[in-house]
C-alpha cells in the first residue's frame, strides 16, 4: 500500500511521467516516535513547531494530549508514539508508559513505571509538533520525539515486504542506505480514520478497526 507520487508543477510543456519520474519526485519527512523511523509525505506535512503550551483536555483517550495555539489556530495534537500503541515519552497519569487500553493499536511495554503529574507535564514539552497540511482539512498536530531531516526516493531507499495485514494508513515499509527500516504513514488517511477521530475516552472502535489495531501490534 504505497502513496502515488505527488504531482509535478504545471506546465507549458508535458512531460512524460516515467517510473523514474515518479520515483525522484517522491519525498519525505523523516521522523522518530516510539524509537521507530517514520516517513511523512512531504506533501501532507505542514509546519513544525516546539512542543509547548498544549492544554489538556478532560475526558479523552491518553494519547489525545490536547490543544495548542498554532498561530492563531487551535490544534488538537496527538502523541504519534502512543496513538500506535509504542512507548511514548508522554506517559499517562496514573498509568503505565505507552499506548496501553486507551491506544487503538495497543502494544505491551514490559517494565512500565508508574507516572505522576510532574513526570506528565514536563514530557508534555518534550520532543515537536508537526502540524498536517491544512490542505487535508484537519487541524491537527502529531508529537514525535525527533525530527531526522528529509528522505528521497533514490537508489539507497529499498521497498520492504509488508509484514502481515496493518493499518490502511501504513503505506509501506523502506530500508535505508544504512539498513534502518522507515514505515511509512500517509497522513491523509491516518488523520481520516476512525481510530484518529475517536479521541473520547468513552468512544469504541468498531470491528474493523479493532482488527487493524492488533494487525499492527
Amino acid at each position: 500500500m504505497t502513496l502515488p507520487a505527488p504531482e509535478s508543477p504545471p506546465s507549458s510543456t508535458p512531460v512524460p511521467r516515467t517510473v523514474a519520474g515518479l520515483a525522484a519526485a517522491r519525498a519525505w519527512l523523516a521522523v522518530e516516535a516510539g524509537g521507530l523511523g517514520f516517513l511523512l509525505p512531504l506533501p501532507q506535512a505542514g509546519e513544525i513547531f516546539p512542543l509547548t503550551e498544549v492544554l489538556p483536555v478532560a475526558h479523552t483517550k491518553p494519547w489525545f494530549l490536547g490543544v495548542a495555539n498554532l498561530r492563531g489556530g487551535l490544534h488538537g495534537v496527538v502523541d504519534l508514539a502512543a496513538f500506535l500503541g509504542l512507548p511514548s515519552a508522554v506517559p499517562a497519569v496514573g498509568g503505565g508508559q505507552g499506548g496501553g487500553a486507551g491506544s487503538p493499536m495497543p502494544l505491551s511495554v514490559p517494565g512500565a513505571v508508574q507516572a505522576t503529574p510532574v513526570d506528565h507535564a514536563r514530557a508534555r514539552h518534550a520532543g515537536r509538533l508537526l502540524a498536517v497540511n491544512p490542505e487535508l482539512r484537519a487541524l491537527c498536530a502529531l508529537r514525535v520525539d525527533n525530527l531526522c531531516g528529509l528522505r528521497r526516493m533514490d537508489d539507497s531507499m529499498q521497498p520492504v515486504p509488508q509484514a502481515g495485514p496493518c493499518p490502511s494508513f501504513a503505506a509501506g515499509v523502506w530500508r535505508d542506505g544504512q539498513g534502518r527500516l522507515w514505515q511509512e504513514l500517509d497522513l491523509e488517511r491516518l488523520v481520516a480514520s476512525e481510530a484518529f477521530l475517536a479521541i473520547g475516552e468513552v468512544a469504541s472502535l468498531n470491528a474493523a478497526e479493532a482488527a487493524q489495531g492488533a494487525a499492527w501490534a
